[in-house]
């Protein structure tokens, strides 16, 4: 596998510059046209105000790469492209197609470009009825055997926030709280479950990331739960409505098995009136800020 890094990123990575890798998913399959590219480039923006570099990956013409220019971005943001997990990674290049990468495909792919830092919207997790669907997003998995600090605003509210947590816990991924002891509900300040560790500063958060190195730790993620500022989160009340009638409306319709995830999404958004969706932009957006000071802290070593 060829793996693309582009030349600002390498040498970045070369002269020690902090580096902050993204996903794509968000610019292919998360927003609308031509909101998207928009979103896209603002994030890429955000991150070099911090003093950072940004690192989007994605996979092009069977290409992985990390660091896409702005024509990159814009057949991103344009074409028709699959979601890559990291399991389909292999699939991808030996067909020679196109994908925006997920949660686990970006942490892979950053990981073996050597990037330690990674800002995202939130993680994915255990599903709800787990015992009955044993739907869990490859995430948790990938990010048990993978050294990278993700940066994310906790995991989406349609999923087993405490299943989640436990499954974090088993798989021995740290997590940690960002100026908060509450683990963060992705659109909502707080998920109602507390975190055993917090951390409230970016010095704090490499220190750690050093530790984990100095103790010859399994490769594991740090996750850095961050919250949506509570001025910008989703209003508590609505969201606790809306997410019933979404879950009621999944089991009358049927929906099953990977269509669950964007039907319930789909359906915050358009029952919230796009409240949802702006409580989702607010949390990357100060998801990406935190990774890009982290990363700075990182790179003084």
């Amino acid at each position: 596998m060829a793996l693309v890094v582009s030349e600002e990123v390498r040498e970045a990575m070369g002269a020690r510059r902090p580096v902050v890798a993204l996903e794509s998913t968000i610019i292919a399959h998360g927003l609308p046209r031509p909101r998207n590219l928009e979103v896209a480039l603002e994030l890429e923006e955000a991150v070099r105000r911090e003093g950072a570099v940004p690192a989007t990956v994605a996979v092009l013409d069977g290409r992985p790469r990390v660091g896409l220019g702005k024509e990159e971005l814009e057949r991103v943001a344009n074409e028709e492209i699959r979601k890559l997990g990291h399991r389909d990674l292999p699939l991808a290049v030996a067909a020679g197609v196109s994908g925006a990468t997920t949660v686990s495909a970006t942490a892979r792919l950053a990981a073996l470009a050597g990037i330690r830092v990674f800002a995202t919207g939130g993680l994915g997790g255990v599903h709800r009825e787990w015992t009955v669907t044993q739907d869990e997003s490859a995430d948790l998995g990938l990010l048990a055997r993978t050294r990278i600090t993700v940066v994310c605003a906790g995991v989406k509210s349609i999923l087993d926030v405490p299943a989640t947590l436990q499954r974090l816990e088993t798989l021995g991924v740290a997590v940690a709280g960002y100026g908060t002891n509450r683990f963060p509900g992705f659109y909502l300040a707080d998920s109602g479950h507390p975190v055993d560790w917090r951390l409230d500063t970016p010095e704090q958060v490499a220190a750690v990331m050093r530790a984990q190195d100095a103790l010859d730790a399994p490769e594991s993620a740090l996750i850095v739960a961050n919250p949506v500022p509570e001025a910008e989160q989703l209003d508590p009340a609505l969201h606790a409505r809306v997410l019933a009638d979404a879950l009621r409306a999944c089991a009358e319709q049927g929906v099953t098995g990977q269509a669950v995830t964007p039907f319930l999404l789909d359906h915050l958004v358009r029952h919230t009136d796009g409240a949802s969706l702006h409580a989702n932009l607010a949390a990357v957006r100060g998801n990406v800020r935190l990774a890009a000071r982290i990363a700075t802290e990182w790179a003084r070593g």
